[in-house]
């Protein structure tokens, strides 16, 4: 690590610190590589991180791939995704767009990350790295990150894209995320011949349950089924086999070839989690940054998988915090430290200003879709939900033509 070592921690060199080294650390890392400041990543695990079976990028995703200069590498590796079909099996409605003047792709998690990682310079990443709590310098009021094997590390910035359970979100004040009453069960379906399905999405709904799926390449599907949260998921969560046959057992009353993806899965990519979401009102009056340490992806904004936007979402934060971290603090060299306080801190302010109202659009129109399958609303208020949406979010697929803007 680049640092110089004090008596009682290691003050980085790099001024700015990441924790944590999943989609959105990595891409602030690039994103702020791009504009000539330097960073260190700390992320916990000893390798990248491959929570998550894919992605789905949207065209707001992908343009901000392009700022990052990885955009055209990782169109390489995944499909595009051209029309989209909406199926109820409790009316028979169907609904039908083409996503061609739109660009929706699926990748691989670990691919994308990898990406990133291999266009950061080396040693960006520190892996095994794990924080446990961030305070405040109080002579000076610069950052420390605090690791388990009690090492202390000071900087000028601290970015939290520690995911869901953040402990830089707790640092600032964010409230924690809350859950849904749907799990998500997710997982690849293989065929080493072909698979022959088209290039769509396809997603059909029966009562508060919910089926989706779509190609990752020409060989590989991908599946995701949202489900009422039960009593016996604490016990088949760490289980391939008793999730493949609780979901196979929940959806027994769709279509049959909606099942045979389930049935033939591959166990290692099965996981089952329970789906958490920052509501709109916390967003719009939390806290993303208490002096010069500040939150982005997840950490900042999760929210449920009905719109895809999550990933999306965080590589626009990466592309806007880069922006304004560069334009103060490039050439900082000859201000004082706590003048370069103030303009990090006004960096910042001009960043969560940037992206507040983004990501309250973008939790509304989640947050309503989420509620829909929620056992707990009932017909009149799901009938308030769809009013909701058809004011509000009359465009449905409006959130994807948002551009993050230039590097």
């Amino acid at each position: 690590m680049s640092t110089i070592r004090n008596n009682n921690y290691i003050e980085a060199e790099n001024k700015i610190v990441i924790v944590g080294g999943g989609i959105c650390g990595l891409a602030t890392a690039l994103a702020l590589h791009k504009k000539g400041l330097e960073s260190i990543v700390l992320e916990r695990s000893d390798k990248l991180r491959t929570t998550g079976a894919t992605i789905l990028i949207h065209s707001n995703g992908w343009r901000a791939l392009d700022q990052l200069g990885v955009g055209d590498q990782l169109r390489k590796i995944g499909n595009l995704i051209t029309a989209y079909s909406d199926i109820s099996l409790d009316d028979g409605k169907k609904e039908e767009a083409s996503l061609m003047e739109e660009e929706l792709r699926c990748l691989k998690r670990l691919e994308l990350v990898q990406v990133l990682a291999d266009n950061l310079p080396l040693n960006t990443i520190r892996f095994g790295c794990h924080t446990v709590a961030v305070k405040m310098d109080p002579l000076t009021c610069q950052p420390i990150v605090q690791l388990d094997d009690g090492t202390s590390i000071k900087c000028e910035v601290v970015i939290g894209c520690d995911g869901v359970n953040s402990v830089v979100s707790e640092y600032v004040g964010l409230k924690t995320p809350r859950n849904f009453s749907t799990r998500g069960v997710r997982g690849f379906t293989s065929y080493p011949s072909g698979h022959g399905f088209s290039n769509d999405f396809i997603r059909i709904r029966k009562g508060n349950r919910i089926f989706c799926r779509n190609p990752v390449n020409e060989n590989l599907m991908y599946w995701f089924v949202g489900l009422p949260c039960t009593s016996c998921d604490l016990g088949v969560s760490s289980e391939p086999e008793l999730i493949k046959q609780a979901t196979i057992k929940s959806i027994m009353d769709f279509p049959p070839d909606v099942i045979e993806f389930v049935q033939k899965t591959d166990l290692d990519s099965l996981t089952l989690t329970n789906l958490r979401y920052r509501p709109p009102w916390d967003l719009s009056l939390g806290n993303f940054r208490k002096g010069t340490v500040v939150v982005a992806g997840d950490a900042m904004h999760i929210m449920g998988p009905f719109l895809g936007q999550g990933g999306s979402a965080a590589l626009e934060d990466a592309v806007v915090l880069a922006r304004n971290l560069a334009e103060k603090m490039c050439g900082s060299e000859r201000s004082g430290k706590q003048s370069l306080q103030v303009e990090i801190g006004v960096a910042i302010d001009r960043y969560v200003k940037e992206r507040r109202m983004r990501l309250i659009q973008l939790s509304s129109q989640t947050y309503l879709i989420g509620m829909l399958l929620e056992p707990s609303s009932g017909k009149f208020t799901k009938l308030l939900i769809i009013l909701a949406l058809v004011v509000f979010f009359s465009n449905p697929s409006g959130h994807v033509k948002y551009n993050c803007g230039h590097l």
